[in-house]
């Protein structure tokens, strides 16, 4: 990991889009705050994520963080000017590096070898990143990056819906279509990683579902080539919302045949949240990039922004550490995590609002490296 002391650095760089840092704050803090709720049971719906078929805000957090991996793929410009081979180094050193930061987060703090989780957040975007950023190294052409999601996603739909998983048969005839347990992806990874699985006998970052995801980056990637044309703001901005309202009408026609499910990652969910990402980035470029309604409001996003894998990693390691250690509370052995929910917020008003309260100062609490590290400008980098 690079470590960025350039004193010099602004806010807002020359030519930089200042709503892709606003946003990149806005989700990692709505990631930390939904990854960490006070209670799992009493959260408020939007703040967990949908059972299975289905979606709630929540389920909207990972893909628009993916969607971003593509956009800064393309725009973020450190090094283009270096040889191929030189670049290609960089890409695998960095998706090897996220990846083992996603197996230290599985692991921390005690580490079980026998059933550490290979598969994870980081370790998806490492892949989806790892893919896109060699896709990119050999073709800067639209149409490479449509056709790449447009058969991830057809290809996705056509394994999951028409061929016979084994012991169970073809879905839709002899097993529910995305049934949890009959599906080709949970078939896959329990024969891959037995007892390594997040949800036992299957996982939500797994492995077959990591191609449709591949399409949510390349998402992403298409976006970043529409921000870098010479076109004014507006019809830029007409742009993404045009895309978001197509990605938001197609991913729910879609999901008439193939379900929005956030745990499979299915086709009509990445349009769906794709759609979603570019209407939370139209967003953003409207009030700062349009308007130029810019000032200290958006200070704290580009703070988390800055360093958005470094708050993530401090959030999943600070969580780790506080499940892990058990202590007495109200007669019972919990985890601190919970004792400090139970005993400072699950009375405030109802223990839904409660672990709402408990979520957002968990958010601060992880805001404060950031801060630090933005207050002397060190920017950590893979």
């Amino acid at each position: 990991m690079a470590t960025d002391t350039d004193t010099t650095m602004p806010v807002r760089a020359q030519g930089r889009i200042l709503a892709l840092d606003v946003m990149r704050g806005v989700v990692i803090a709505f990631m930390i705050l939904v990854n960490n709720n006070g209670s799992e049971q009493t959260a408020y719906s939007q703040l967990r994520h949908s059972t299975w078929n289905g979606w709630t805000l929540t389920d909207l957090v990972f893909p628009s963080f993916l969607f971003m991996v593509g956009i800064t793929s393309v725009l973020g410009g450190a090094g283009r000017n270096a040889s191929r081979g030189v670049l290609l180094d960089r890409i695998l050193k960095r998706a090897v590096l996220l990846f083992c930061f996603g197996l230290i987060v599985n692991g921390f703090p005690l580490f079980p070898l026998a059933t550490w989780r290979i598969y994870g957040v980081l370790q998806r975007i490492a892949l989806c990143y790892l893919v896109v950023g060699i896709l990119y190294l050999y073709s800067r052409k639209v149409g490479t990056f449509a056709g790449v999601a447009a058969s991830a996603l057809i290809s996705y739909y056509v394994l999951m819906r028409w061929v016979p998983v084994p012991g169970y048969g073809l879905p839709t005839r002899d097993v529910p279509l995305l049934d949890p347990s009959g599906n080709w992806v949970a078939y896959l990874d329990r024969i891959l990683f037995p007892g390594r699985l997040y949800e036992k006998v299957r996982d939500p970052e797994g492995l077959i579902s990591t191609v449709p995801a591949i399409a949510t980056a390349c998402l992403g990637v298409l976006t970043a080539f529409w921000l870098r044309t010479a076109r004014p703001a507006g019809q830029k901005l007409a742009g993404l919302v045009a895309g978001a309202m197509c990605g938001l009408a197609v991913g729910e026609l879609w999901n008439i045949w193939f379900p929005i499910n956030k745990k499979l990652w299915t086709s009509s969910y990445v349009l769906f949240a794709g759609g979603c990402s570019l209407f939370l980035l139209a967003f953003c470029y409207l009030l700062l990039d349009v308007k130029k309604w810019q000032g200290w409001w958006t200070r704290p996003w580009v703070i988390l922004g800055s360093n958005a894998i470094t708050a993530y990693m401090f959030s999943e390691l600070l969580a780790g550490l506080l499940h892990a250690i058990k202590v007495n509370c109200g007669g019972a052995a919990v985890s601190l995590s919970a004792c400090i929910y139970q005993s400072l917020f699950s009375h405030i008003i109802d223990p839904s609002f409660g672990s709402l309260c408990y979520s957002l100062s968990f958010v601060a609490v992880c805001f404060v490296p950031n801060w630090v590290l933005f207050g002397k400008k060190v920017f950590l980098k893979l």
